[in-house]
């Protein structure tokens, strides 16, 4: 890891900020998007990151604690790792420049710490997997960060809502349903 490097993440690690995982939610706008929805601890900000289907799926298998028969990518990441003794210690979501989150992994072997560049989406679904701590820092914070309670819904928007609830009932996709039906609460409150 270079001087600059090492200084930078210093910083980063000086003034950071618990995340967790708050949700993940489909976005009508682009086909296979979803908006990955990170939180301060304790706070009302959120941390919207937009990611793909694959990393999605990741990300709700490990949520959910599932296994599939073969592993995905994130699965092979960790059992790799694993193998060679490597602890994934943290992650830090660090920068947010033209529209990309970037993060790194902070990794330990043998007592040496060193750092990975990661995309966050990638870097979330590992940090659940190594059940390990996603930090930020205030500067992304500031930038990208949303207070909640400054969001405000119509009824339009949970109209639509409903009826993607009532087509997922009618098709029988459960799951889905259940996850519109929790949206749907969440904006009423």
């Amino acid at each position: 890891m270079g001087p600059r490097l090492r200084i930078f993440v210093y910083f980063c690690r000086m003034n950071k900020i618990v995340l967790e995982v708050m949700g993940l939610t489909y976005t009508q706008e682009q086909s296979g998007v979803y908006a990955l929805i990170l939180g301060e601890k304790d706070s009302k900000m959120r941390i919207p990151i937009m990611i793909g289907n694959v990393e999605a799926q990741s990300i709700i298998l490990a949520l959910e604690c599932h296994r599939l028969r073969r592993p995905l990518t994130h699965d092979l990441f960790k059992a790799l790792a694993e193998n060679y003794l490597i602890n994934i210690k943290e992650v830090l979501i660090d920068r947010y420049v033209d529209g990309l989150f970037y993060a790194h992994l902070v990794c330990e072997k043998d007592g040496v710490e060193s750092y990975i560049d990661s995309r966050a989406s990638d870097a979330v679904a590992i940090a659940l997997r190594f059940d390990c701590p996603i930090y930020t820092n205030q500067e992304v914070m500031d930038e990208i960060g949303i207070n909640i309670d400054d969001i405000k819904f119509d009824e339009e928007d949970i109209a639509k809502l409903q009826q993607r609830l009532d087509e997922a009932v009618d098709e029988e996709d459960f799951e889905l349903a259940v996850k519109l039906r929790d949206e749907i609460k969440k904006l009423k409150s």
